[in-house]
């Protein structure tokens, strides 16, 4: 890709991310916010902060990008002619989000059929913004501008290891997900997206989910890979279409804990 298009696709995803910061600032942590379920009889919540964000960000494409495709979690898919595809979760983490906790965020990737060239995790509250592609990986927020590098080779059993839900998808994935918890130092939930930021910053080794959508891992696949780390599936192939996902810090601690789950499905 030329440079010139990498420069172009870097400033229009920091567009995006600036754009949803308004929205989703303004309804957190705000007296009558209304999450709607989009479950069938599991809550799944969507709230107003949701959509107003993700419109913010099309309105953007609209204008900066109008050739490129777009699949947002909320208004689903746009066709486009230049190859490359906007993938967006305006706030990933709405339970975290109506609850009142800083663990939800925006992720913004751009990419093509093979995968994330560039994404972004944005954590308007706190003030963070994960980013990485294109031989970069830089944190920016209140400390000043950091680059991203993911936790050196280390024991299983001296590993952090984060998730979203103690409850893990299908008996079967639960089982083989509670064998590296038990084999691992400490295991943490509830962390949505920002899990997958604290992996790239080198603050954990792992992170083990099931039953994602694109839009919830391309943006953090683009940044964890760009810092150091591996992301894939649980059987070592891609996962930007989402699925199973298994984020490392490391070539080492990834072959390791797809090992225990490939034994324990």
């Amino acid at each position: 890709m030329e440079p010139d298009l990498q420069a172009e696709l870097i400033r229009v995803a920091h567009l995006l991310a600036d754009a949803a910061r308004g929205p989703a600032l303004a309804h957190f942590r705000t007296a009558g916010l209304v999450a709607d379920s989009k479950g069938d009889g599991q809550f799944d919540p969507v709230t107003i902060a949701d959509r107003a964000a993700e419109r913010a960000m099309r309105d953007i494409l609209a204008k900066e990008r109008p050739e490129d495709a777009i699949f947002g979690e909320e208004y689903g898919q746009t066709s486009g002619t230049s190859g490359l595809r906007w993938v967006l979760d305006p706030i990933d983490g709405t339970r975290g989000y109506i609850s009142g906790t800083p663990t939800w965020g925006v992720l913004i990737a751009v990419g093509h059929d093979a995968g994330p060239v560039y994404g972004i995790i944005d954590q308007p509250y706190i003030g963070e913004r994960f980013a990485g592609g294109f031989g970069q990986a830089v944190l920016t927020g209140p400390m000043g501008v950091t680059q991203l590098t993911t936790r050196a080779p280390r024991a299983l059993d001296q590993a952090i290891l984060l998730s979203t839900f103690p409850e893990i998808g299908t008996p079967a994935e639960m089982q083989a997900f509670q064998a590296v918890s038990q084999r691992v130092r400490l295991t943490r939930y509830g962390m949505d997206c920002y899990g997958y930021a604290l992996l790239a910053a080198g603050q954990v080794d792992l992170v083990i989910e099931a039953g994602l959508n694109a839009y919830d891992v391309q943006g953090p696949i683009a940044v964890i890979t760009a810092a150091g780390g591996i992301v894939t599936d649980w059987t070592g192939r891609p996962v930007h279409d989402g699925g199973q996902v298994l984020a490392a810090a490391n070539a080492d601690i990834h072959a390791t804990a797809l090992a225990v789950l490939q034994a324990h499905q």
